[in-house]
């Protein structure tokens, strides 16, 4: 669990990071570059700037740890809830002890408030995985999903192997900052392997992984580029600390996704467009029709925990 970061990488060292807005990933430009230049040496290493005939390279990755960029949202939308329980909670569980002791009958209550506490301790530590002390490129992680485009090309329509293979040996070439991520590849008819992939899910999220992203082996444009299947403790991040109360989960089953699905493969196909633009040389003006395009798709009042 980390932030999504773009890396603009340039065969000098030099290019741009960039958040999944476009902004500059750190306010501090000096570990932006420090950043890059890393990334740039890593890439000459691999031999991707040569195998692609090109001088830069656009990568799509996931910079670790969450804390590094998100420490404002960690501490005031999550530590926050964590604080105030841990205030709240055993002054009312007292209350409740001794009015139990007295004969009234509150004991229901009482039990929810017990296992509101123990569902708080799980949302704290859920969160506190993600987070960990850094100073500069020390205790940065960068995990790299995808080569997106080079000069006169964009890539995204290459298959998940040639893709993983490539990243791979970028990884290989800088494993200090660098890291792999861990997959499966699953033929959907097999029943064996997707078993096998399920109880590898439910292995990784059991010992507190994040989940993971199902994707399409070969790219397809009509169908969705990547779902996510997270973990129920993760889930207690984004929905609560008593999202696996049974009331809420009935709620969260009733959602209707059909919006979000469509949604997300416009944006998706405008995605490909604009990076078929940049790869191509095309005019500023006519890369940014695309991107405002993106953005106003993303004004869509659209839940964004579904």
């Amino acid at each position: 669990m980390g932030s999504r970061a773009v890396a603009l990488v340039r065969a000098d060292g030099t290019g741009a990071l960039y958040t999944r807005t476009g902004r500059a990933f750190f306010p501090d430009p000096t570990l932006n570059d420090a950043v890059l230049g890393r990334l740039a040496a890593a890439t000459a290493r691999a031999g991707l700037f040569e195998e692609l005939d090109s001088d830069w390279l656009l990568l799509d990755t996931e910079l670790l740890p969450w804390s590094a960029k998100a420490s404002g949202l960690i501490t005031g939308q999550y530590a926050s809830v964590a604080a105030a329980a841990r205030a709240a909670l055993p002054a009312a569980l007292a209350v409740l002890d001794s009015t139990v002791e007295r004969g009234l009958p509150v004991a229901d209550l009482r039990d929810a408030l017990l296992a509101r506490r123990s569902n708080v301790e799980r949302f704290a530590e859920a969160y506190r995985r993600y987070c960990w002390p850094t100073e500069g490129l020390a205790g940065l992680r960068v995990a790299p999903f995808a080569l997106l485009a080079s000069t006169g090309r964009s890539h995204a329509a290459q298959d998940q192997g040639w893709q993983l293979e490539r990243v791979d040996r970028l990884v290989a070439a800088d494993p200090e900052l660098l890291t792999r991520t861990d997959r499966r590849v699953v033929e959907l008819a097999d029943p064996a392997q997707v078993e096998a992939a399920t109880e590898w899910w439910l292995a990784l999220t059991g010992r507190g992984g994040e989940g993971m992203v199902v994707k399409p082996y070969l790219p397809d444009p009509r169908v969705q580029p990547g779902l996510k299947c997270r973990g129920r403790e993760y889930l207690r991040i984004i929905y609560g600390p008593d999202y696996t109360d049974p009331a809420r989960l009935a709620r969260l089953r009733e959602r209707r996704l059909g919006r979000k699905r469509a949604l997300a493969l416009r944006e998706h196909a405008l995605g490909l467009a604009a990076l078929d633009r940049v790869a191509g040389g095309a005019p500023l003006w006519r890369v940014h029709e695309v991107v405002f395009a993106i953005l106003a798709s993303e004004s869509e009042p659209v839940d964004p925990r579904l």
